[in-house]
């Protein structure tokens, strides 16, 4: 579960829509004088369905109109996942389902699927701000699991295949063509896949069962049942002394010493050398097991598959094995690569790329070096030149886990301001 915060950046103020507020104002009429505190759940809700997420503003203006003290409405706000406390997509906004029955059935797979289709890190949007998305904790559809849900539908039985697809439809604004809840073809609800496996035999179970099972055996001749009183309907057949209403306890007759002797099972045969011992003598060590005290600990017949091949096992294999799985360290990219981005004369104005997240001074002083002056520079580098400046840095795998060339495409486009439209933050 990540921490829920809310967004660095916030617009200044808030206000529902003409519509909105009367919708509002009759969701807190449904509760009692006194009692409009428990309106705050819609009310968010309203406000979300308006801007696209929960702003601040928009927490303070529900905390007014409740009565409510702020730090209340922060805690709904946060606490639940279906409140978005950041921009998201416009599109979709896909939510992954990670409770264990969802990861035991592939959830790990469908955020896979997320990462390469939508951003690589939860909570940011993809290039064009049309899908994002996020790992949440039980959705409620655990018998249809690995499911999502995309903003109040969900989406279940999923394979990632089916999750690409279903990410395509959006993306390409047809989400509601998607069929919502189970994708496979022969379940309606959450029915056991294939065929059922229980409760095969309704007649004995259902009214007109019972009543055809009874009307055969009246035709049969067989004796009625006597009718049981509704009250006593549920009570278990039994003639255990305890639930026997014709039992009358205590029971006035006494067991004679004979009749307890057939019916008692017999002591054991009474040890007087051991019922004489000590507790120290009894509590030996040499008493607990057989064999003798002290003695070393018996061998064990298994014998485990890496001694049967003659391999070391424990500490010193682990290390082995590291040793031989370790990659060899990569040499360093050559200046003349033909795969290092082409570099300018430093410009009158070089951009301050260390507004991208991941440059530094440090960083920014060597890509300068390599010609890198611009945002537009960055922002058209191909996978073959990130991955020659992610050698060239020894920065392994930075810069595609940052997003060099999305945060670069902001910021070339528009700046801080654009920045702050598709990260909802400000840059560095």
């Amino acid at each position: 579960m990540s921490v829920r915060r809310l967004a660095e950046v916030q617009p200044d103020s808030f206000a529902f829509s003409k519509a909105n507020a009367v919708v509002a104002k009759n969701w807190i009429g449904k509760y009692p004088k006194g009692r409009q505190q428990s309106a705050v759940i819609p009310l968010l809700m309203i406000a979300q369905e308006q801007e696209g997420w929960v702003t601040r503003p928009a927490i303070e203006q529900v905390s007014k109109m409740l009565d409510m003290p702020l730090i209340r409405v922060l805690e709904v706000a946060t606490f639940y996942t279906q409140f978005q406390l950041k921009p998201v997509g416009t599109r979709a906004h896909v939510q992954v389902c990670g409770t264990t029955p969802c990861m035991l059935r592939g959830a790990e797979a469908l955020m896979d699927v997320c990462r390469e289709k939508i951003h690589p890190e939860q909570f940011h949007t993809n290039a064009d701000g049309t899908l994002s998305w996020e790992e949440v904790e039980c959705a409620g559809a655990c018998v249809n699991a690995p499911m999502i849900m995309i903003f109040k539908d969900t989406y279940e039985d999923l394979t990632p295949e089916r999750l690409a697809e279903i990410i395509d439809a959006f993306e390409a604004g047809k989400g509601a063509s998607v069929k919502t809840g189970t994708q496979l073809k022969d379940r309606y609800t959450s029915e056991p896949e294939g065929e059922r496996t229980t409760l095969l035999d309704e007649a004995a179970l259902s009214k007109s069962g019972g009543a055809k099972a009874k009307s055969g055996a009246a035709k049969n001749g067989a004796a009625k049942e006597p009718a049981i009183p509704p009250s006593k309907a549920s009570k278990p057949k039994t003639h255990a002394a305890e639930t026997d209403a014709s039992v009358k306890s205590p029971s006035p007759k006494k067991a004679t010493g004979k009749q307890e002797d057939a019916t008692s099972v017999p002591p054991l045969p009474l040890n007087k050398k051991r019922a004489n011992e000590t507790l120290d003598d009894a509590g030996a060590p040499g008493r607990q097991r057989k064999g003798k005290p002290g003695g070393p600990a018996p061998k064990s017949a298994y014998k485990s598959p890496e001694l049967l091949k003659g391999e070391p096992i424990g500490a010193d294999a682990k290390k082995t094995r590291a040793a031989a799985k370790a990659p060899l360290a990569e040499a360093k990219p050559t200046l003349d690569s033909p795969n290092r981005p082409v570099g300018i004369k430093k410009p009158a104005k070089p951009d301050d790329l260390k507004l991208i997240s991941g440059v530094g001074p440090k960083f920014e002083t060597i890509l300068n070096g390599l010609g890198i002056y611009k945002f537009e520079q960055v922002a058209s580098w191909q996978k073959r030149q990130r991955e020659w400046v992610d050698g060239y840095l020894n920065f392994s795998g930075r810069i595609e886990r940052d997003d060099w060339v999305k945060q670069a495409k902001a910021l070339a486009k528009g700046g801080e301001a654009e920045y702050i439209r598709v990260f909802g933050k400000k840059p560095r």
